[in-house]
């Protein structure tokens, strides 16, 4: 059976692909999202933190001898309490100014930390091997899927709604929101308001650490791995709605299965077609397909 005259198996196939990616662009783009939302910084540097995170990975694995599942669990922890303390030693004095000064010093970290890992590690990539647990295909019949890639679905989408829920449906999260949006008012309650921001900042990063180690099987782990996806997850939380969670994770699958589709009837497009999206989008809705009235 043919669809716009390509087999049915190419296009699920590639829809399949499609997820795999979105679910990277959606975890990614949460943590910016949930940076953005609350703290109302660009964090410029959220694909430097992403790379951090994969390399991280890769040295636990070359220097101490620690797999996958250790990595996957210490990583995050050990990036997002270096995200933490960037933000309490410099981010935090640039609260209440204007954007760009965020958006300037971050960008700063980027280069700080990608030009750091291309003078010790180089630039040719660092190969990670897929867990032995995680090896082998599963045949879905119309393509034949890796289980470290229907493994990356789960996960990503898991972490997804894991903190879609802790922000949304908890009392966590509305002290957190509280905080960002009265800050005087909810200190007056007994509530330590730095150090709800700081670890709002500290779970974005986290986010992108966790990511970047559900990368480096994937991609070769090199210094320049950030910098190739940043823009599209800001494309990606733009058309979300700047500061929308639920915004950026559907966004976020959504252009993945549409890049993906993309590719098999005009493939040269591919690594456009977000941006015209992001065109249209802004053109017809500037707050973005999910955000508030004001919030854009």
């Amino acid at each position: 059976m043919d669809i716009f005259g390509m087999p049915i198996q190419v296009l699920a196939g590639q829809i399949m692909l499609g997820l795999v990616n979105g679910c990277f662009y959606a975890v990614l783009s949460l943590g910016l999202a949930v940076i953005f939302g609350l703290l109302r910084i660009v964090n410029f540097a959220h694909g430097a933190f992403f790379m951090t995170g994969a390399f991280g990975a890769w040295m636990l694995q070359s220097f101490l001898g620690l797999g996958y599942w250790v990595a996957l669990l210490a990583v995050p922890l050990i990036v997002g309490a270096l995200g933490g303390v960037f933000e309490r030693t410099l981010l935090r004095r640039l609260y209440g100014l204007d954007p760009i000064y965020g958006l300037l010093l971050t960008f700063g970290v980027v280069l700080v930390l990608e030009g750091g890992f291309r003078v010790a590690f180089g630039t040719s990539g660092q190969a990670y091997p897929v867990p032995t647990q995680l090896q082998g295909v599963i045949n879905l019949g119309f393509m034949i899927l890796p289980i470290y890639r229907a493994w990356v679905i789960v996960a990503a989408l898991a972490a997804c709604f894991i903190t879609w829920w802790l922000i949304e449906r908890t009392s966590l999260g509305a002290r957190l929101r509280a905080a960002t949006e009265k800050p005087q008012l909810t200190q007056s309650f007994g509530v330590n308001v730095p150090l709800l921001l700081t670890f709002t900042y500290a779970g974005g990063i986290a986010l992108a650490a966790f990511t970047g180690v559900l990368a480096a099987p994937i991609l070769h782990v090199n210094s320049g791995m950030g910098s190739n996806l940043v823009i599209i997850v800001f494309a990606i939380v733009v058309i979300g709605g700047m500061g929308s969670i639920f915004g950026s994770i559907v966004t976020a699958l959504g252009i993945g299965v549409i890049e993906g589709l993309t590719k098999v009837w005009y493939s040269e497009a591919s690594t456009t077609v977000i941006f015209v999206v992001m065109a249209l989008v802004l053109l017809f809705r500037p707050r973005g397909l999910f955000g508030k009235e004001g919030a854009a």
